[in-house]
């Protein structure tokens, strides 16, 4: 995993997800078969689990079989055979719709969640790439925003739209002197002046949900974004290169959602129908 790069956490949840697996196993590594890994998913679906992350375990076994048999040349096959992943609903994105928008940002006061969260919205970033948006990520003079080490291990470039810059130049206009290159930092308590932590943002984002009354997170801020650009026509690929997607069918789902492209498709295509058909008549 560090020869392919995988982030620390990634590393740790592997092992963790291993590590309980094999306390369970109760045969040799050897001799598992298709029936245990039947009967670990079942304890995993007694825990209530989700089947994202039961899912998620037999991708760790799995992997583990393939090292065992790559880098220890052991002649063992994998018992997490294919087939046995769980179904995944496909539920929507969530949105948040543009009176509730207004709702949220009209109790936001201070300079610094203003700027945090317009940039969330309008540049599509995820909560981690916010908290570690650094002063020389920024690049007025072509109003682009270079995301170091977002998902993946991935560098990218994205946008900022005039009023996100706006706010994050009022912002930094009153941010005090510091030598930290981090542009969010803590601004009360013993760590006043420290970069503002993920927590410390999913914290604001959560206050002013309460304030405001309007049920959001900070990733919904990013699926508003692709829902935004979507319904103003700009294509799905723009959308992926600027959301940091890898695969082009993460970034379809929003076309799932009320696609005010599509409706108009429809009626203009549904209006040609109509018309030839009652020239018929």
């Amino acid at each position: 995993m560090k020869r392919k790069n995988f982030s620390a956490h990634t590393v740790k949840n592997y092992l963790n997800r291993l590590q309980h697996f094999l306390s369970w196993l109760p045969v040799p590594v050897e001799m598992a078969r298709p029936q245990h890994i039947k009967r670990y998913l079942d304890l995993l679906l007694e825990k209530r689990m989700a089947s994202k992350t039961i899912n998620e375990y037999l991708v760790v076994i799995r992997s583990f079989y393939g090292y065992l048999c790559d880098e220890e040349n052991r002649a063992v096959e994998t018992p997490a055979v294919k087939g046995m992943a769980l179904r995944l609903p496909k539920p929507l994105p969530r949105h948040v719709r543009e009176r509730e928008m207004a709702a949220f940002l009209a109790v936001i006061t201070s300079k610094r969640d203003r700027a945090l969260f317009m940039v969330m919205l309008r540049c599509g970033l995820r909560v981690e790439e916010t908290a570690g948006l650094t002063l020389d990520a920024i690049d007025y003079s072509h109003n682009q925003i270079m995301v170091k080490n977002g998902k993946g291990g991935k560098d990218r470039i994205t946008y900022i739209s005039n009023d996100a810059a706006k706010a994050l130049a009022t912002y930094l206009q009153v941010r005090p002197p510091t030598r930290e290159r981090k542009i969010f930092l803590v601004e009360k308590g013993r760590f006043k002046g420290k970069p503002l932590s993920v927590r410390g943002i999913q914290k604001r984002m959560e206050y002013y949900s309460r304030k405001s009354r309007v049920s959001i997170s900070c990733h919904q801020l990013r699926h508003t974004m692709a829902t935004q650009l979507l319904n103003a026509g700009a294509d799905l690929v723009t959308i992926q290169q600027i959301l940091g997607h890898s695969q082009i069918e993460t970034t379809m789902q929003y076309s799932r959602l009320s696609n005010l492209k599509a409706q108009s498709d429809y009626y203009q295509a549904m209006d040609r129908v109509m018309r030839s058909e009652y020239a018929k008549q």
